[in-house]
């Protein structure tokens, strides 16, 4: 599987945890694609851990536990495929999952063939319970071969949330995605914190294994499984921003079964998904700007038709005035150039003069600019 793109779907770990089952499943198959998640790119719905009995069955495959999936799991992807949907499943690397349901250790090849078998596109393979004798570059190479050998395209989401420096071996496993932070909570501290994280990884994204920066919070407001204390709306985009700027996939984790308007409008950002889906997946560039103290954050992004996306985020409790000089991004007074900025929240356009950038940031919050180089 060659992803040439970050994946966007939706996954059932961040509200639901274990409270999982086949009618959950169903629903938010039919509000994905009415609700035109489908349409905006949406394509995976993913069903994480503590789906399975707590032990294989004589032949050392794994059976889907028969009260939450009575149907079996090969009925609920025909069912996720009959919406135009992909279907996503969840194992691990180790002895046992996060949750303590049985891994995928040492049963790599047997389990491919039994997703394969079920219809999973999708799988996304956690990093708990491994062994500590062997590399974790060794385990998602078995998987990943395991996965291109069973008769069927499935992709790889390798999540072993950066640890035993995963960015130096994961683009040997066959891995289209990797958990480059630790897990994501519902609140503002953990935004702030996975975005630290990323930012040393910058460079080890791109086309066809996409630094994943774990699955969106939007919409979830303390609610479920990973909520915590929650966000507000102004959060919230600041959140989704990022992780569209930075390339990240974009996996919605809250229900969207009870999803409000806010939260319908920020996922469904069209130009925020084109910026996050540029076919040129180039690295982000940390602007140094002028004065910006530690919660200031400001990046660059080259798109592919030569357009730049540009980030500004106040990650702050107090207002801040974001500045930059044009030069940082290659076009100084002598280049005989400037840039048009389009927000892509709706904040309002301008042409910038004086090779300069100055805007003003209330607490939390961010703007992200479409950019076209033009003659002064």
């Amino acid at each position: 599987m060659i992803k040439l793109t970050p994946p966007m779907g939706w996954n059932s770990w961040n509200t639901f945890g274990e409270a999982i089952n086949e009618k959950l499943i169903r629903e938010t198959a039919d509000r994905m694609v009415e609700a035109g998640l489908l349409d905006l790119g949406y394509e995976y719905l993913v069903i994480d851990d503590c789906w399975s009995l707590k032990e294989r069955d004589g032949q050392e495959r794994l059976v889907p536990d028969p009260e939450k999936f009575p149907s079996g799991m090969k009925a609920v992807a025909d069912y996720v495929h009959s919406k135009g949907l992909k279907f996503g499943m969840y194992s691990c690397a180790g002895n046992l999952t996060c949750a303590g349901y049985p891994g995928s250790f040492e049963h790599e090849f047997i389990d491919a063939e039994t997703f394969a078998e079920w219809g999973v596109d999708f799988l996304k393979y956690d990093y708990c319970y491994h062994s500590p004798i062997i590399h974790g570059k060794y385990l998602y190479r078995r998987m990943g071969l395991a996965l291109e050998n069973c008769g069927r395209d499935i992709l790889l989401s390798a999540c072993s949330w950066g640890s035993d420096e995963t960015h130096e071996w994961i683009k040997q496993t066959g891995a289209s995605m990797w958990r480059s932070t630790g897990d994501i909570f519902d609140t503002w501290e953990s935004v702030k914190d996975l975005t630290r994280q990323q930012e040393k990884l910058h460079p080890y994204n791109g086309v066809g294994c996409f630094n994943d920066m774990d699955m969106l919070i939007v919409g979830m407001y303390g609610n479920g499984n990973v909520g915590l204390k929650g966000c507000n709306d102004e959060q919230y985009k600041t959140h989704y921003s990022i992780w569209a700027l930075m390339g990240s996939p974009l996996m919605i984790g809250c229900d969207i079964r009870s999803m409000n308007e806010a939260t319908r409008a920020i996922l469904g950002n069209k130009e925020l998904i084109a910026i996050d889906q540029d076919p040129a997946c180039r690295q982000m560039v940390k602007l140094s700007g002028i004065l910006a103290g530690d919660d200031l954050l400001l990046y660059s992004r080259q798109l592919s038709n030569g357009d730049l996306a540009i980030g500004l985020f106040n990650m702050g409790e107090e207002a801040a005035e974001a500045k930059f000089n044009l030069d940082e991004l290659g076009l100084g007074f002598s280049t005989g150039k400037t840039l048009e900025m389009h927000e892509v929240w709706g904040k309002g356009d301008f042409r910038v003069v004086n090779s300069t950038v100055s805007r003003k940031l209330d607490p939390f919050a961010c703007e992200v600019f479409r950019a076209k180089v033009v003659d002064l």
